[in-house]
């Protein structure tokens, strides 16, 4: 037993000794506070990773980005009825937004047959070059406007022009999967391919974009797309009128050109005032926004459920802090008869079980560091300066706060009555 002096580092120094001596019942008495925090880390490492992953390929589409939609905006993976029963937004619309938007710069409209709510299990239209065929590509028609906003790269060739737009000219912009699936062995400029029927001659190859929103098969997946001029493919689909709408505004202009295009399609689509828009726009902050938001809730929810792990800590950590007052009882009365006073005995426990839960906080932030390094061999991961110091936070606080009720029991023991106990 040392001398008592007081001191905060000589309180730790005991508060380390009794852990010294008690290895297997101090282990097992932190272990809740080691998975506790070993989860909070992993949860934090694992949702940061998919924000930043997230608002990376969202970003890549162009941080000036207007999305105009027959939905509402999102991820609206379940479309309401009245949604449904919405008249499509048309090239009539794009081409009102290219005329009437003062503050945008570019406007494109997509088309395609292929049904992007349907995800990976999709129709698609089939792609052949001669004796090779691909089932998953996704055959789509955009204005030449998309290939000026900045937003795709090319390995090789080049994009479409509104000269070849307006004449319907049978050319093609395939993704880079497309290219590896027909053409393994051979360069795909000028290359032949054929769809529906008809011949399409490659003029560029899209270089690779890196994918995590959607799957590798899902038809949103820009690698395995071919784009078609937006007049081209409306001559193979007359039908077909559904569209997606693109603009970028002018620089410094976003929040203007959002609601100029809001006012256009409401015009276009003869919504009346005081009526809800049957139309939805978005730009890419606010679907960054809306999936932080969606991620946060997770969070909170698995550190909800990780918390049970530190409350079952800090419930052991008080039950083997009340046990060792009752041991060293003889040991209290002693500092006491010394000269230690209440304070000095309730800080002496308190540190004793704050090292004891701080202990076990960077034993589960090493951990959990560890265990983030292994996922992000199959998972984006990214720790977050504020986990590990919030984690090791937690659990010293948690120390304090379990530890206190065996401290002050401590702190109001008798020291004649202490000096007696045997």
């Amino acid at each position: 037993m040392r001398l008592f002096t007081g001191s905060f580092y000589e309180n730790f120094l005991m508060a380390f000794d009794t852990l010294r001596h008690h290895k297997l019942r101090s282990f097992l008495t932190i272990l809740g506070v080691v998975v506790g925090t070993t989860t909070v880390i992993v949860i934090a490492a694992f949702v940061s990773g998919i924000d930043a992953k997230v608002s990376k390929e969202i970003e890549s589409f162009g941080t000036n980005s207007i999305y105009a939609f027959k939905f509402e905006p999102g991820f609206n993976f379940n479309p309401s009825a009245e949604e449904r029963m919405r008249k499509p937004l048309t090239e009539k619309h794009a081409d009102a937004i290219r005329s009437d938007c003062r503050n945008c710069e570019y406007v494109t409209p997509f088309m395609s047959p292929v049904d992007f709510m349907a995800g990976p299990f999709a129709d698609r239209i089939n792609v052949r070059y001669r004796e090779i065929e691909m089932t998953t590509a996704t055959v789509q028609g955009a204005a030449s406007d998309y290939f000026l906003m900045g937003v795709t790269s090319l390995t090789e060739g080049r994009y479409f022009t509104a000269d070849e737009e307006a004449t319907r000219a049978k050319v093609a912009v395939i993704g880079i999967d497309v290219a590896n699936t027909l053409f393994p062995y051979s360069n795909a400029i000028d290359q032949e391919i054929q769809i529906e029927g008809r011949q399409y001659r490659v003029i560029g190859v899209l270089k690779e974009r890196e994918i995590f929103l959607v799957g590798a098969d899902d038809p949103n997946n820009e690698n395995k797309a071919v784009y078609l001029p937006f007049k081209t493919i409306k001559q193979l689909y007359p039908a077909n009128e559904d569209c997606f709408i693109m603009a970028t505004a002018k620089p410094g202009k976003l929040q203007e050109a959002l609601e100029e295009i809001r006012l256009i399609l409401r015009r276009e689509r003869n919504v009346a005032s005081g009526q809800k828009d049957n139309f939805g726009v978005q730009t890419s902050d606010e679907i960054i926004e809306q999936f932080g938001a969606i991620t946060g809730g997770i969070f909170i929810l698995m550190v909800a459920i990780s918390s049970v792990g530190l409350l079952i800590g800090g419930i052991g950590v008080m039950n083997v802090m009340l046990v060792s007052v009752t041991e060293r009882t003889k040991e209290i009365g002693v500092r006491k008869a010394i000269g230690a006073r209440s304070k000095d005995i309730i800080t002496q426990f308190l540190i004793e079980a704050a090292t004891l839960t701080g202990l076990g906080g960077v034993l589960g932030i090493i951990i959990g560091i560890l265990l983030s390094l292994l996922i992000q061999m199959i998972l984006p991961t990214y720790i977050p300066f504020w986990a590990p110091v919030v984690g090791f936070g937690v659990s010293v606080g948690l120390g304090i706060l379990f530890g206190f009720l065996p401290a002050w029991k401590a702190a109001r023991l008798n020291p004649i009555d202490a000096l007696r106990y045997e």
